[in-house]
């Protein structure tokens, strides 16, 4: 090849090469600094846009778990207050027992119907202050409950449940009871067993309910794990390859930039062949 004095040819060449090795090596940078593979604009734009989606989709995902969690606290706060109405109409049904035999006297049956009314009331009270924010679970509001569990619209990210759990003391027929004398006590025993089966059923179906919650928030979890591992693998950093690739591009400008001063080292061999002539 002649040698030429306006154009460096072999300069610019290397000049080019080495303009490319110095952006993929600050690309291979930008990777190991933010962790991502999407960190350099323009690059991997399709992969970007299916991890966006997929992004918006784990989020909704964790949404919809935490949302089924929430319906379990829902579930609790009214199971607890069955709870305890179902112990107290223990107490009740035992004090109706014991008032119907005449062991006792009329004066120990007074003492009894005296805490046998305080139950009553209790079992009242606890029916009207049973709630999850406004909202009464055990006063008798029926109502259908709609759980936004899923990621995304429609009915099969939405799960029912009809609340109509009506503990209060009247709907258990126990209000105006008493054990005053034999008769009475033994027509409580029917009334409360007949209350505590009112407030078994209530809890069977919210313990139904609650289990199939348990089942969302599992499959929740397990999605939100699955979506964010393939989420991962498209869009995080391959470090080890990053590491790789940026110790490729430093050598490679470092052998680059000798390459550049030997070629501008040309121009002045020709210098030195001018001066010889």
């Amino acid at each position: 090849m002649g040698l030429r004095v306006s154009t460096n040819v072999a300069s610019m060449a290397i000049q080019r090469n080495l303009s490319n090795t110095s952006k993929d090596l600050e690309n291979s940078m930008r990777e190991l600094a933010s962790g991502s593979r999407f960190s350099v604009s323009g690059k991997n734009s399709a992969e970007r846009s299916i991890s966006e989606q997929m992004r918006s989709q784990i989020t909704g995902v964790r949404m919809g778990t935490f949302n089924a969690e929430n319906a379990m606290s829902f579930v609790q706060v009214a199971e607890g207050g069955l709870n305890e109405q179902n112990t107290i109409l223990n107490r009740m049904r035992e004090l109706a027992i014991q008032s119907a035999s005449d062991v006792y006297g009329e004066d120990e049956r007074k003492m009894m119907d005296a805490e046998y009314k305080q139950l009553t009331e209790e079992v009242e009270r606890i029916a009207q202050t049973t709630t999850f924010g406004r909202q009464k679970l055990l006063a008798g509001d029926d109502r259908e409950y709609e759980f936004q569990i899923g990621a995304f619209n429609g009915k099969e990210n939405v799960i029912k449940y009809s609340l109509n759990a009506n503990t209060t003391a009247s709907n258990l027929d126990v209000d105006g009871s008493g054990v005053t004398d034999k008769s009475d006590a033994r027509e409580a025993i029917d009334k409360i067993d007949k209350a505590m089966m009112t407030v078994s059923q209530a809890r069977s179906s919210l313990g139904a309910f609650m289990g199939r919650l348990d089942t969302v928030v599992s499959h929740g979890k397990v999605m939100e794990e699955k979506l964010t591992e393939a989420n991962s693998k498209m869009a995080d950093a391959d470090v080890a390859k990053s590491v790789s690739d940026q110790k490729r591009s430093e050598v490679l400008q470092a052998y680059q930039l000798q390459a550049l001063r030997e070629s501008n080292q040309s121009a002045q061999g020709l210098l030195r062949l001018i001066g010889q002539s």
